[in-house]
């Protein structure tokens, strides 16, 4: 399944979520699991789009990075596809704010 991973520092998760959902029409449903703590999901046709902190509960109490080559105070928004959809990361990379963390900018 193709990922793509965009970040940023410029907004809350709330306001990302919030954002993203007005932008495209998304619906998010916050979840918490041992393994990423607090995050948000929102379906797509063939996929999901995630967005989550990228540093995450550890077992030791201190937090771990889920990428650790990605900046520790950023969230991450991380969309998974069945097939290759160009259209969606374009529409991410026009949101100020927003950086595409694993292309070209």
């Amino acid at each position: 399944m193709p990922e793509h991973v965009h970040g940023t520092d410029a907004y809350s998760a709330d306001e990302l979520v919030s954002l993203l959902g007005d932008r495209l029409g998304l619906v998010f449903t916050e979840r918490d699991s041992h393994f990423l703590g607090v995050h948000h999901v929102a379906a797509i046709p063939g996929g999901r789009v995630t967005v989550q902190p990228n540093a995450i509960p550890g077992d030791d109490g201190e937090d771990d990075l889920y990428a650790e080559e990605h900046p520790a105070d950023w969230l991450l928004l991380l969309t998974t596809t069945s097939v290759e959809d160009a259209e969606l990361p374009a529409r991410l990379d026009s949101i100020e704010g927003i950086v595409r963390m694993d292309g070209p900018l």
